[in-house]
Order: structure tokens, then sequence, then C-alpha cells
């Protein structure tokens, strides 16, 4: 039995609402049961040096925990000088999902971040973070067209992450923490709405997991992936 009685397959309540931040040119609450984070997108009229002069544009992304997400208050990484290890990996996996729905060379010479905050965090903070950050984005990027910044939608598709895990010796769909924590496995999957795979972040906390649990998470994550497209897509109707 789950901590959260869930079945094997089952989600937790997910939550997406847009347009919550005043000044963003998107932005996205995204909940995955206890899990919150905010994630907005803006806009610059200039991309990075290093693409000045290509035509080509650029989506990146920021990734931070408010001090008191977790039950004992974090200190700021903004005073420890330098994003932690975990911090830089997290944001470049956003970055990394959402450029791969995204025609660049459409964006003009332009850079769009987007920053996910999490505001509470009880696992799945990085999945949560990529559901939230691909309707931030969608959002800001129908702010340009409504305003003839860009003529057609640089969107090629659908993204979203779930993790899975090996957990008491069953693969199961969306850890919170509890599960998280105590889990033998644990993996992320970043999958866009036609199904292909972007990232795969596999670990074995224990015992290695076998061929036959590998692809069994991954059924998993397609049907959870699934459930958090469609969402997307009812949310932004």
């Amino acid at each position: 039995m789950r901590p959260s009685k869930r079945a094997a397959d089952a989600m937790r309540d997910v939550t997406l609402e847009r347009a919550v931040a005043r000044y963003a040119e998107g932005s996205c609450l995204v909940t995955f049961g206890n899990t919150r984070v905010l994630c907005t997108a803006s806009l610059e009229e200039r991309g990075p040096p290093w693409l000045r002069g290509s035509g080509k544009g650029w989506v990146t992304a920021e990734y931070a925990m408010l001090p008191r997400a977790t039950h004992e208050r974090t200190r700021r990484e903004v005073n420890s000088g330098k994003p932690s290890g975990r911090t830089q990996e997290i944001q470049r996996l956003i970055g990394r999902s959402l450029r791969a729905v995204t025609n660049l060379p459409a964006l003009g010479e332009r850079q769009i971040t987007v920053d996910c905050d999490v505001i509470q965090a009880d696992g799945g903070t990085r999945t949560a973070s990529i559901t939230g950050a691909w309707v931030a984005l969608y959002d800001c990027l129908a702010w340009m067209r409504a305003r003839s910044i860009i003529s057609v939608d640089p969107l090629k598709d659908h993204v979203a992450a779930v993790s899975c895990g090996i957990y008491k010796g069953q693969p199961v769909l969306d850890l919170d923490y509890a599960e998280d924590s105590a889990a033998e496995t644990d993996a992320n999957f970043v999958v866009t709405g036609k199904g292909g795979i972007v990232e795969v972040q596999g670990t074995a906390e224990m015992e290695p997991f076998t061929d036959e649990q590998f692809l069994e998470l991954l059924r998993l994550a397609k049907g959870g992936v699934a459930q958090l497209v469609e969402l997307q897509r009812k949310v932004i109707a």
C-alpha cells in the first residue's frame, strides 16, 4: 500500500493555473499534490551573446526553492554566491525540455527565460516545474503573437514530466516525498505530447533494477504524461 493510498498508476491531484503573475508575459502556478511551483516566462529582446547574428532565439530556465518550501528553512543560494549543483542540474533539465519542443529560429534573436520557484516541496519539484513551465512558455509566445512580435507559433509540441519509482518492490507513478525518500529506484521521465522521450533520469538507490522494471516505469510514465498533456490542452483551450 502506498502511503497516499493511491493505486500504482495513479497521479496525485494536478492543477495548472494560468496568468497568476501580473507582470510576466506568461505564468502558471502548478501543483502536484502538495508540491507547488510558480513558473513565470519573461521575454528579452535580445538573445545570448553567443547566438548574436545567427537569427536564432533561445529558451532557458532558472530554478529555485524558497527557504521554507521544505520542513526546515534552507539558506537562500544567493547568499552562498552560486547555485548548488542540484539547482544547476534541474534548471538545465527544464531548459532542455522546453527547447526540445520549440522552433528556436521562429523566435528571432530573442530569449525567453522561464523562472521556476518552488513554493512548497513534497517530491517531484523538477517534473512539476517542466509541466508548468510549458504553460508559462505557451502564454508568453501567445503574448508575443498578439503584439505581432512573432508571426507564427514556435511551439512544435507539448512537453511534460513525471516521476516514477520502485517502492517496496512495486513500480509506482508520481512519487511524493514519503515514497521518494524510501524508494529502491527513483526515475524522472520527460516526454512530449506525441510520446517522444526528451530525457530519462533513473537511479537505483538500493538494488539495481531490471529491464522489465524499467519498461514498466516507462509505461507508467507515458500514461502519466498523457494525463498531464491532456490537462495542458484543457487549460489553454
